[in-house]
């Protein structure tokens, strides 16, 4: 196991010493998977974003040979208007230094990674990166593979090097980790009620039944 594993409270997530990498969530990566629901890796994804970006960790967005393979996804791109993603040959992000290098100025070592497919352009540089000394986080719930096999065996391989494995939901959890932090809780109720699902939804029942009167 990879000698930076933090434990204790040292392990979980710190806004100010995050930074997210997104790797091609494109429509040609789309094609061949069959790990996940595709819609449910484009919600996680999302939610990991907008998480992201109501928390200001910064996030690289990337794609691979863009021209063959589709722009990013039009509901991760809109969350970073402004941002272009860097294009790549390289197969393994962390070969291609227009990315390292943004990464290492950062200064921060709690590298979030989620991509397309789990097994190639996520394991490659979560592996590399976690050999490097980064606390290597991957979302797996935002990335998919060609299989749930090729999806369950890269998890492995990648925990056999110190890589911790979590979803979108506990990244921003630990973001916000104490509800009286008034300055991101809207933001935060907002996005899980957008991307959480059924917590989404029994937020919304618990705040009608709040706000509504009780009879005499």
């Amino acid at each position: 196991m990879s000698k930076n594993v933090k434990k204790g409270l040292e392990a979980l997530l710190r806004p100010e010493d995050s930074i997210v990498v997104l790797i091609d969530h494109q429509p040609f990566q789309f094609t061949n998977l069959n790990s996940h629901d595709p819609q449910s890796i484009v919600n996680a994804a999302t939610g990991l974003a907008k998480s992201a970006k109501l928390f200001n960790v910064p996030t690289i967005l990337t794609t691979v040979i863009e021209d063959r393979g589709g722009l990013l996804l039009k509901q991760i791109q809109d969350v970073f208007p402004e941002q272009k993603p860097i294009d790549r040959t390289f197969i393994n992000t962390w070969q291609d230094p227009n990315v390292t290098d943004v990464v290492a100025k950062s200064g921060r070592k709690q590298l979030i990674i989620a991509g397309l497919y789990t097994e190639i352009c996520v394991a490659m540089p979560a592996i590399q990166a976690a050999g490097e000394g980064y606390d290597v986080f991957v979302v797996t719930d935002a990335c998919g593979a060609v299989s749930v096999e090729a999806h369950d065996m890269a998890v492995r391989r990648m925990e056999a090097h110190g890589i911790t494995p979590i979803n979108w939901i506990a990244v921003i959890s630990e973001w916000q980790r104490d509800h009286a932090r008034t300055e991101t809780g809207e933001g935060f109720a907002n996005i899980l009620v957008e991307h959480g699902g059924a917590m989404g939804v029994a937020f919304l029942w618990e705040q009608q039944l709040l706000n509504t009167p009780v009879g005499a």
